[in-house]
């Protein structure tokens, strides 16, 4: 496939990937392969991620410049910080991922039409949670999820995904939290991916891709000598 003079590759049975510097204008590096686990963790470990509608064959993607949020940079409001002191909220992790990545998937988007949450894309990560790799932090109120996100953890290195909120302010409650723990953690950058304006206000901000790869990689060889 091209776009303009850029050769989009297929991907088939075989494990790999392209070059994030041969991705198209757009960020588009390959069709097609799967969504098995071992694909989706290369993919996420070359800095490259999957995102199509149900109609598509599966897209790969790695924007050039890349939305990222280096923990310690975190912006918190002057009414998020009284809300954190008194919260009408709790915040829990791991406990009900298939229902955050169902309500990711059902949650209104005003730019978007439908969803990019696919059954496949479902179903590959809650393979990934199984094996520990996918988490998702939960907020609630009451008894009630009202809020929440999930993501690929790399340790070292988290990959947001996707966040719901049915109650004002408790997607940002969970990204706060999840931004606290990951800085206490010494994560090295929380990738984005792509530039939103709720990300921007809480201290996200736009990065060359050559600069996230080569944090991408530096975190990842780190945390392999752990």
């Amino acid at each position: 496939m091209k776009e303009g003079s850029t050769q989009i590759p297929f991907l088939g049975d075989a494990l790999w990937f392209p070059a994030v510097s041969n991705a198209s204008s757009d960020g588009l590096v390959a069709i097609g392969g799967d969504l098995s686990v071992e694909r989706l963790l290369l993919a996420y470990s070359s800095g490259i991620f999957p995102w199509f509608n149900e109609d598509t064959m599966i897209l790969w993607w790695s924007p050039d410049p890349r939305m990222v949020l280096f923990p310690e940079k975190l912006r918190i409001s002057k009414s998020m910080r009284r809300l954190l002191k008194n919260p009408p909220f709790r915040i829990t992790k791991n406990t009900c991922f298939a229902e955050v990545i169902d309500a990711c998937a059902k949650a209104s988007r005003p730019s978007q039409e439908g969803t990019w949450i696919t059954s496949d894309m479902k179903d590959a990560y809650l393979a990934l949670h199984e094996k520990g790799i996918a988490v998702s932090y939960e907020v609630w109120k009451g008894e009630d999820l009202v809020g929440g996100l999930y993501g690929v953890d790399l340790k070292g290195i988290f990959c947001g995904e996707s966040m719901f909120s049915q109650e004002s302010n408790a997607s940002k409650f969970a990204f706060i939290k999840m931004v606290e723990e990951l800085q206490a953690k010494r994560y090295g950058l929380i990738d984005c991916q792509m530039h939103t304006k709720h990300l921007e206000s809480l201290g996200a901000e736009l990065i060359p891709r050559d600069e996230f790869i080569q944090i991408l990689q530096t975190q990842i060889q780190g945390s392999k000598k752990e």
